[in-house]
């Protein structure tokens, strides 16, 4: 079918704004997870590819974590008597992580984040997601979701903190507490793991945390 002149050329005028569309469109059919405590996104820091060692801005404190591939895996060691623990030495007053984690068999993962302490962290287990602050021992849960996570499947896990908050959002599943402990100064962050587990597409963006007078 032939088009007109006058219609080619409003064809084409309508071409550029019909692409963002297309984007948003895409995006949302992906899932994009959408923002929980943040109203604009912060600067991002850290966004490793995985394929190679990671960089100076991480330590490995417990377990064995194995670049490969573009997929970070996690290995508990026994010997160590404690889960694995992966520090991001970067504080950071506000936060947005972003990650996909495949749980081997049952188990956690963890997101969290330390003063000289730890403050709080958002866990996940096969049967759940929580939020818990560690002004107290053993860690105090604030808030608690029921939720099914399977084995074998990768899932998304989005965590946020400010100021006194922290939020997450595991496949869409949101979860949000406010508790004064976590308004306490960050000096890092983490991720833990139960047993083995695999992490890819990690991104951790931020407003780092003011250095003291």
């Amino acid at each position: 079918m032939k088009m007109s002149i006058p219609t080619l050329l409003i064809a084409l005028l309508l071409a550029p704004l019909a692409a963002p569309r297309a984007a948003e469109t895409k995006a949302a059919a992906g899932h994009e997870v959408k923002r929980l405590l943040h109203d604009v996104p912060l600067p991002l820091l850290a966004a490793p590819s995985f394929t190679a060692p990671l960089d100076a801005s991480f330590s490995v404190a417990k377990g064995r974590w194995t670049p490969l591939d573009g997929v970070l895996g996690v290995l508990d060691l026994p010997e160590e008597k404690h889960i694995p623990v992966l520090h991001h030495k970067v504080g950071l007053a506000d936060a947005v992580i972003e990650v996909e984690f495949l749980l081997d068999g049952p188990g956690s993962f963890l997101v969290g984040c330390d003063s000289d302490k730890h403050v709080g962290r958002v866990v996940v287990t096969t049967t759940g997601l929580s939020i818990a602050e560690d002004s107290v021992k053993p860690s105090h849960t604030i808030a608690n979701l029921p939720v099914s996570v399977k084995t074998g499947e990768w899932h998304h896990l989005r965590v946020e903190w400010k100021a006194d908050q922290m939020a997450a959002s595991l496949d869409g599943h949101e979860l949000r507490a406010k508790h004064s402990f976590l308004a306490t100064p960050k000096s890092r962050s983490w991720l833990a793991a139960g047993k083995s587990v695999k992490v890819r597409n990690l991104k951790i963006s931020g407003q780092r945390t003011p250095a003291k007078a």
